[in-house]
């Protein structure tokens, strides 16, 4: 049965509520703990037990950390990095062109600036020389330095790892490995094949973090000392995870939550310069590293020059941290206008293509490969189905996909490139990259499609609404936001808690921007709450709450703290409504 009778609201979505189970484990947490029956709905949701509650909602690292020495070749990396370091042998770091990839880099360029080293850093250049290492730059770099490490990348490149003669190579990666490895001296990758996929969950900045631990306990062991305090550089390992979608599950959880603690001391020059260029005027959350710092990070690699996200993350400069954020600020507004024309082309071909099926796809002529991940994105959002797009230039399109939860995208990806389906193709269980002829298109994604169904995807309505219980505005306090962040932080497998607040009043509306709708609330008794909705008007929302007529609505979002002049409000970003009459 739909959530308050909610089969088809205004965004013509179901809403899908807590189950009978959920509702009594919540009430079993709020009895036991007196904690607010909405973090309890909240934790149940989570399938988190009355024993584990109270270590979930503190989580640290030093429960959750995993031995880094799980993982297949972390004792020989470290080992081989530390002897790079105490040798003063010359060092160089190849670093993907995203965020993680930035962020890894800039874990090691400045652990080493603290132990007086330096390292060469190369970012290749998405157009002109693709993802990953490549023969001609792995040649390059091994013929001036002793090692090279390659972060975020490296665990498919066997022949360009092979180019690298003279040089001892090390791959710290997190992407899904094939039957064999590439002939690197280590390589360190929770998704091997040969390891248990356990801590697959990290991104790369997680194992490279999970490195320079390793490395810490060796130094000491040696006794050669500890090496600069990792704890400072959590804010880098933090903006990596939640932009590079990662789970937000285990130690993840411990690594972001501190990660954010470490931002907000602002004594990173780079992260300080872009979150005043985008305006950030309250405490970091995980919104902000997902929605405004991560794209300009992205920003340099999308289209523009690939190492200025690394450059600004690793900078010392306060001087050169503001330039280059200007460069990235501007980039990704230019970004966003060629995004903005390819996803209008792209949800286009795939609403003609149809959008219940288990895979949604759009492949275009020129289409830029720097925005075509966003735009699978946003197809994915839009229909709760793994989505692929690809931009052809000439013979060859390169494209890249975006999973749901409990799909896994990468592996599906990987087995079409060895079917030989693709030319190439890799990544992780929520995205992937390929390159694909004109000639094989079809039938790829149509082989794409079978495998991704027999994982279930397209099983989900694609609009469902999943929403944790109802709420009125009146038990919707600061106090009570602040308890239910302590079940986050919130993103990638672990959704940001939704409520409806069912039979509300709209008292007044009105339209901000282009198309957002400021709101204030009424439950007829009272209370009262102010909400914002975002996009409003670019579908059915704004019109009707706007001339509501006196309607009274049901209406489904995320309450926040909304912090204006020093003063802190309850706020409801509304994502949906429907009419109160509709149940």
């Amino acid at each position: 049965m739909a959530f308050l009778g909610v089969e088809q609201s205004l965004n013509g979505r179901r809403w899908i509520g807590p189950d009978i189970e959920a509702e009594r484990a919540a009430d079993a947490l709020a009895q036991d703990l007196a904690l607010p029956r909405a973090l309890c709905q909240v934790l149940a949701r989570r399938g988190v037990n009355l024993g584990e509650a109270e270590a979930f909602l503190a989580p640290t690292l030093r429960d959750l950390l995993p031995d880094p020495r799980l993982m297949k070749d972390m004792e020989k990396a470290a080992a081989r990095f530390r002897q790079a370091v105490e040798r003063r042998e010359r060092i160089a770091v190849f670093a993907d062109y995203d965020v993680d990839g930035g962020a890894s880099a800039a874990l090691l360029l400045a652990w080493l600036r603290e132990t007086g080293r330096d390292a060469t850093l190369y970012v290749p250049d998405r157009i002109d020389e693709g993802y990953g290492p490549n023969e001609t730059a792995m040649r390059d770099l091994a013929a001036r330095h002793d090692l090279i490490v390659c972060v975020d990348c490296g665990t498919l490149s066997h022949d360009a790892i092979a180019a690298a003669e003279g040089a001892d190579v090390i791959v710290l990666d997190h992407h899904m490995g094939g039957e064999t490895l590439p002939p690197a001296l280590a390589v360190v990758n929770p998704n091997r094949q040969d390891e248990s996929g356990e801590l697959g969950y990290f991104c790369a900045a997680g194992v490279v973090f999970l490195m320079l631990v390793e490395l810490r306990r060796q130094m000491r062991e040696t006794g050669t000392g500890t090496g600069p305090d990792l704890m400072g550089l959590l804010d880098l390992v933090a903006l990596a995870t939640v932009a590079d979608v990662a789970p937000l599950i285990g130690a993840n959880r411990a690594l972001v939550r501190q990660g954010l603690v470490v931002m907000a001391r602002r004594e990173r020059p780079g992260l300080v310069a872009l979150a005043d260029i985008a305006r950030m005027d309250t405490a970091p959350n995980t919104h902000h590293l997902g929605f405004l710092l991560g794209p300009r990070v992205n920003a340099g690699g999308r289209i523009g020059q690939a190492d200025l996200g690394a450059q600004l993350l690793a900078t010392q400069s306060r001087e050169q941290a503001i330039a280059l954020a200007e460069k990235l600020d501007t980039l990704n507004s230019d970004r966003r206008e060629i995004e903005a024309a390819v996803r209008a082309a792209a949800l286009e071909q795939a609403e003609t293509r149809g959008l219940d099926a288990p895979l949604v796809w759009a492949a275009g002529e020129g289409w830029h490969p720097g925005v075509v991940g966003i735009v699978a994105a946003r197809l994915k959002e839009a229909t709760n189905r793994p989505a692929i797009v690809i931009g052809f230039d000439g013979a060859i399109g390169k494209g890249s996909g975006r999973s749901v939860a409990g799909v896994d995208l990468g592996a599906a990806i990987q087995r079409l490139a060895g079917e030989g389906l693709l030319l190439k193709g890799g990544g992780h269980r929520m995205a992937a990259g390929l390159t694909v002829t004109r000639d094989d298109l079809e039938p790829a994604m149509a082989r794409l499609a079978e495998l991704l169904a027999r994982q279930g995807a397209g099983m989900s309505g694609p609009r469902d609404l999943h929403l944790d219980g109802a709420l009125m505005p009146g038990a919707a306090d600061v106090a009570l936001i602040e308890q239910i962040e302590r079940a986050g932080p919130y993103g990638a497998a672990a959704p940001a808690p939704r409520f409806a607040l069912p039979d509300m009043i709209v008292r007044h509306a009105r339209r901000i921007g282009e198309n957002h709708l400021k709101l204030s609330l009424g439950d007829g008794m009272g209370a009262s709450l102010d909400a914002i909705a975002f996009g409003a008007f670019d579908g059915p929302v704004g019109m009707a709450l706007s001339d509501h007529g006196g309607a009274r609505f049901h209406l489904a979002g995320r309450l926040e703290i909304n912090t204006w002049r020093g003063r802190h409000r309850v706020q409801l970003r509304l994502d949906d409504a429907a009419p109160a009459n509709a149940g």
